[in-house]
């Protein structure tokens, strides 16, 4: 297989066909171009807040156009930690972390940042809700009487405590320092600070608007681009902010538009009605190759496609039964069959990045295609061909629909009975009402350390367990290791059974393939692609 770059096209450069079409994109005198992307989504709970739109599709929209931390993720590199509105910290202790602020940083309403900001970004009122941390009480909470009081979102809370259990408080120092102060010892404090989630936002704005959904359709931040217009479920305009403190610009709108259809993104794209289509399923690539002018960017990235198991299921509480699952199913032959190779079977449930920390365990891997075995552990579940339901979106990730299928197939030739039951949205995937089994889900690696997916997904207060699917009294208390240790050699060990037990022993979830992420544009353009979701345009990857 050849390697998969930000600008490799698989093989298809250089072959072109029809006339020349010119994107619809504004070259006026003196202004600045803008353009329009084709998703398949915009956001999945129609709001533009980073905590309470933790998705795939939130990524590509949010970061780094609209939302900054106090440490970015390189997004055009290594996807590690990089200087943001924070421009230098250093540890106090394992507890403690300080943070020198970029001075002269303006919010998009024209308010400086300062450690005031900070402070609300991390308080009760803005994420945690009424919950304390493990291990501690809330401290250092700002004396901070909001002009309207905001009925947060009953998930933003626990998503909060997924990703910083332990944060007692953030201390203001003086005007541009901070320090974040864990309850318990935490070694990832920084990678916390560059997750999904831990990106600033303006005070003021958040008081002056009148209800949450107000604020969190128009939240005020510091990127480049701030909000012009958002019409959810339709569209989403950005428009350049000039006085970023990265300096201006290049583009004057960017305006993202909801295509769930593949073929309808493709037309518009080659129609010059879109500058560019995203999530383009490998079979698409040559179609848009073919077209002389177009291009196609894309690469393996930070997220696996998973699938997970409902062990309120009767059938499905046997762990016999999930093993067969697991090992009914032939990987490779999926990446071939739809995704012309171009992507890979990861190392179970770990991340290359991994290894920047020395946390990636070497030598596992995912459960071998076994039929045999499979047929095998059915038998000694005593498994009658019960039905299974699966729960499936319709290709809200690439190629999920017929992912599902071939699944389906597969494990019919073990003697497993898995029954498709299509979906239209998230909130019936998630349904308690009615029998669930099997569903489709992708884990990311949010930061260089396996906390993330591993505990912040599949622990205590990952979305698995407190949605009640699946749990495991040792994996509970290895993710407290995992969450609480200093010691790197105890944490990696800690890892090294967390993936046997989710893995082999009492299945969460089974590891499909690496996700892979492709994106139709005009060859003119001069832009890359990110090795992630996000599409990064700001002045160091655009020029004309």
């Amino acid at each position: 297989m050849l390697p998969i770059t930000r600008r490799h096209t698989l093989g298809l450069f250089g072959a072109t066909a029809g006339s020349l079409i010119l994107p619809r994109m504004t070259f006026a005198q003196g202004k600045r171009p803008s353009v329009t992307i084709a998703v398949q989504k915009i956001t999945n709970n129609n709001t533009l807040c980073v905590w309470n739109e933790q998705s795939n599709v939130g990524e590509r929209v949010f970061f780094p156009n609209l939302w900054e931390g106090l440490i970015n993720r390189d997004w055009m590199g290594n996807q590690g930690p990089v200087a943001g509105l924070a421009t230098e910290w250093k540890r106090i202790d394992d507890k403690t972390l300080e943070l020198k602020l970029r001075q002269g940083v303006r919010f998009h309403n024209g308010d400086e940042l300062t450690a005031d900001d900070v402070v609300f970004s991390f308080s009760k009122e803005r994420v945690f809700g009424n919950t304390e941390p493990k291990g501690g009480k809330t401290i250092f909470e700002a004396d901070h009487k909001p002009t309207t009081v905001k009925e947060l979102p009953a998930a933003v809370p626990g998503i909060g405590r997924r990703l910083w259990p332990a944060l007692a408080g953030v201390e203001a120092v003086d005007k541009y320092t901070v320090r974040f102060h864990n309850a318990t010892p935490d070694v990832t404090l920084e990678g916390r600070l560059y997750a999904y989630g831990s990106q600033i936002a303006n005070r003021r704005a958040w008081d002056e608007a009148g209800s949450y959904t107000d604020w969190a359709r128009k939240p005020v931040t510091t990127g480049p681009y701030q909000v012009g217009e958002y019409k959810p479920d339709v569209s989403l305009t950005l428009v350049a902010f000039d006085e970023y403190w990265g300096g201006r610009p290049p583009l004057e709108e960017i305006r993202f538009v909801e295509v769930p259809e593949v073929a309808s993104r493709v037309n518009g794209l080659l129609s010059g009605e879109y500058d560019f289509a995203c999530d383009l399923p490998p079979d698409q690539i040559a179609t848009v190759q073919a077209a002389s002018g177009f291009e196609v960017q894309g690469s393996t990235i930070l997220n696996h496609r998973v699938s997970v198991f409902n062990t309120q299921n009767p059938v499905l509480a046997d762990p016999l039964v999930r093993r067969a699952m697991t090992h009914a199913i032939d990987r490779q032959a999926i990446v071939d069959a739809l995704w012309g190779g171009q992507t890979v079977i990861p190392a179970g449930l770990q991340f290359d990045i991994f290894k920047t920390t020395d946390m990636f365990i070497d030598g596992w891997q995912v459960p071998e295609y076994n039929p045999q075995l499979a047929q095998d552990l059915l038998k000694q579940a005593g498994y009658k061909g019960d039905a299974i339901p699966f729960r499936l979106l319709n290709n809200y990730y690439t190629n999920q629909t017929a992912n599902g299928q071939i699944m389906v197939e597969m494990w019919k030739q073990v003697g497993l009975n898995v029954e498709i039951q299509m979906k239209e949205n998230w909130a019936q995937i998630h349904d308690p009402e009615g029998v669930k089994g099997v569903r489709d889900w992708s884990a990311s690696a949010n930061i260089n350390d396996p906390v993330t997916p591993m505990v912040t997904q599949f622990g205590p207060n990952g979305e698995m367990q407190q949605k009640k699917d699946w749990t495991n009294a040792e994996m509970n208390e290895l993710s407290v290791v995992l969450e609480t240790s200093t010691d790197r050699a105890l944490r990696k060990k800690a890892y090294a059974r967390m993936l046997e037990i989710c893995e082999r022993e009492d299945p969460a979830y089974q590891v499909l393939h690496q996700n892979a992420v492709f994106t139709g544009m005009k060859s003119s353009l001069k832009w890359k692609a990110a090795p992630a979701f996000a599409m990064d345009f700001r002045s160091n990857n655009w020029t004309m």
